[in-house]
C-alpha cells in the first residue's frame, strides 16, 4: 500500500496558484524527498494532504484514508512538523508535549523524555523563553513522540545547529529503519541527497521530475574545471560559466570530443571533468 497517493490534486487561493494537478505516490517505508524553493507549492501540498486546507479539485489518500473524509484518522497516525512552530505563552515545554500527547489520547512521557535528552531540550523552559531553534526542537518532539506511521516534515532543520541536524537525521533514519514512512520537504538539497531514496521536484505548483535520487542527479551534463585559457564562447553546450584568476568552471552538455578540440586550441595547464552534484541538477531543472 502507498503511504501517500495523490491524483491530479489542485489548490487555488482565489485566482492565485497553490498547486496544479499534482500526481504523486510514496510507498510505505520510503524516505521520500520533496524539493523546491519557497513558493513552489511544498507547504500547500502538505497542508492539503493533512486536511488543514481543502483542495480545489483532485483526490488524495494518506495511509489508505481519504484526506477529506478521514482527516482525524490520518492525523492520529501522522507526525507533522510545520516549517514554523508557535506555542501558547506561559506553558512549559513539558506541558506542550503532554498536551500534544493528550490530543492523541496517548501516554508519550518516556518517548518524549528520550527525544528531549537526545535533542538537548530542557522541558522545564517556558515557551516564550525559547529560541527559534529550541522551538523547532519542541515541534520535532511533538511530531515524533507518539511513534507515528508517517512523518511529514516541512523544512525541518531551519534553526537547528549542525550537531542537532545530525542528531535529528540519525533519529529519522532509526524511525525509517523501524518501518516509518518519511516525507521530507526541503530546499536544502544536501538533506535530500544524503537521506532520501526517491524525490520529487516541484516548480510553480507542478511536479517537474520524480525519480530515485541517483537518477535525478544523473545527467549528460558534466562539471568542467580548467586552469588556463580557451575560447569557450565558440562551444555549444556550455552553461553556468564562472571565470576567476584561479580557474574557469562550467557545466557542459555537449560532445566531449568537441570540448577537447576547443581546449586543445587554447593554453590549458590542468583539466578536471566530474559529475555535477544534486544542487547543480536542481538549478538545471529550474533554468529550463
Amino acid at each position: 500500500m502507498d503511504a501517500i497517493s495523490i491524483r491530479q490534486l489542485t489548490k487555488y487561493y482565489g485566482t492565485a496558484r497553490g498547486i496544479d494537478q499534482i500526481s504523486l505516490s510514496v510507498a510505505e517505508g520510503e524516505f521520500f524527498g520533496f524539493i523546491g524553493p519557497n513558493g513552489a507549492g511544498k507547504s500547500t501540498t502538505i497542508r492539503t494532504l493533512l486536511g488543514l486546507i481543502r483542495p480545489t479539485s483532485g483526490k488524495a489518500q494518506v495511509l489508505g484514508l481519504d484526506i477529506e473524509k478521514d482527516r482525524e484518522a490520518i492525523l492520529s497516525q501522522t507526525g507533522y512538523l510545520p516549517s514554523e512552530a508557535v506555542f501558547y505563552s506561559g506553558m512549559r515545554v513539558r506541558d506542550i508535549l503532554k498536551l500534544s500527547a493528550d490530543l492523541r489520547k496517548k501516554n508519550c512521557r518516556e518517548s518524549a523524555n528520550q527525544l528531549c535528552e537526545r535533542l538537548q531540550l530542557d522541558p522545564s523552559r517556558k515557551a516564550e523563553e525559547l529560541s527559534f531553534g529550541n522551538r523547532k526542537k519542541v515541534a520535532i518532539v511533538c511530531a515524533l513522540q507518539h511513534t507515528p506511521r508517517l512523518l511529514i516534515l516541512d523544512e525541518p532543520t531551519s534553526g537547528l545547529d549542525p550537531l542537532m541536524q545530525k542528531e535529528f537525521f540519525d533519529i529519522l533514519r532509526e524511525r525509517n529503519a523501524a518501518g516509518a514512512t518519511i516525507f521530507l520537504s526541503s530546499h536544502i538539497l544536501s538533506e535530500i541527497q544524503h537521506n532520501c531514496t526517491r524525490a520529487a521536484i516541484i516548480r510553480e505548483g507542478k511536479i517537474i521530475a520524480c525519480d530515485r535520487v541517483e537518477v535525478l542527479a544523473r545527467t549528460n551534463a558534466k562539471r568542467v574545471s580548467i586552469h588556463g585559457t580557451a575560447e569557450l564562447g565558440t562551444l555549444d553546450g556550455v552553461r553556468d560559466l564562472k571565470i576567476s584568476s584561479a580557474a574557469s568552471t562550467f557545466l557542459y552538455s555537449g560532445a566531449i570530443s568537441d570540448l577537447l578540440a576547443v581546449l586543445s586550441q587554447g593554453n590549458i595547464q590542468d583539466l578536471s571533468i566530474s559529475e555535477p552534484d544534486l544542487e547543480e541538477i536542481f538549478l538545471h531543472y529550474y533554468s529550463d
